[in-house]
């Protein structure tokens, strides 16, 4: 077991982000976990689900799966039930990414789902096994969150890991665990839409700095104690636009 956890908040296609978060990365005493959502929204969709599978496959990262790589692999399964929520919810710029700009007025769902399949059998196969959580000394790390009223929070059922928000964020943390989340992002949890700090309340920690829409991507060390540094880029390609 590694001396330290450095996690990485949502990065949604900000390739150029992801790998300046990259550089702390010690390999040799840092347990690294992608928080899930590596892709939609931003640009570069595909070069960030290679880099995450690189660093699963070559130096033991836990990657873990979010809402929005559910998404996807919803819509290669039913294609044309999933095509405009997926679209909706950021899809075109991973389908973009993984094809090229303009496939999605250019072919129909299913064969955009067949072209995909394809082209990246492996890369799918590969986030069709990404774990719903991680577990580490007194933390737990999952996308979401868990289903606090439950008496074991192990019972949280699949979809509650990467898709729950306010039942968990508002819910008594009697887990016995410091739980690290992303998927909502912190100047929602804060509740003024602009604090992109990370989020601490009940054992809770939020680390979803809204990077895509403007805000800060964070990547935290941890120690068996508490955070030991929290690392964060401010996504200055444009202002402030919480679109979803």
């Amino acid at each position: 077991m590694k001396e330290y956890v450095y996690a990485i908040g949502d990065i949604h296609g900000e390739y150029e982000l992801f790998k300046k978060l990259l550089t702390y990365f010690d390999s040799e005493h840092h347990q690294l976990v992608l928080m899930g959502d590596l892709n939609d929204r931003g640009k570069r969709s595909k070069e960030c689900f290679l880099l995450g599978k690189n660093l699963v496959e070559n130096f033991g990262a836990i990657y873990l799966r979010g809402n929005h790589e559910e998404y996807l692999l919803q819509f290669l399964t039913q294609p044309e039930d999933w095509f405009p929520s997926y679209l909706h919810n950021g899809g075109k710029e991973t389908i973009e990414s993984l094809l090229h700009k303009g496939a999605c007025d250019e072919y129909s769902p299913t064969e955009i789902a067949m072209m995909i399949r394809s082209r990246y059998y492996d890369l799918v196969e590969f986030l069709t096994q990404r774990p719903l959580y991680y577990e580490w000394e007194d933390y737990l790390f999952v996308h979401a969150g868990v289903d606090l009223t439950k008496k074991d929070w192990h019972e949280t059922a699949s979809a509650d890991f990467i898709w729950i928000r306010e039942p968990f964020h508002k819910g008594k943390n009697k887990t016995g665990k410091k739980i690290v989340f992303g998927h909502t992002i912190t100047p929602m949890l804060h509740g003024d839409m602009k604090t992109t700090d990370l989020w601490l309340s009940d054992n809770k920690i939020g680390i979803d700095g809204g990077g895509v829409f403007g805000g800060s991507i964070h990547g935290v060390v941890f120690s068996k104690t508490g955070i030991v540094q929290d690392i964060a880029y401010q996504n200055l390609q444009g202002p402030w636009q919480p679109d979803f």
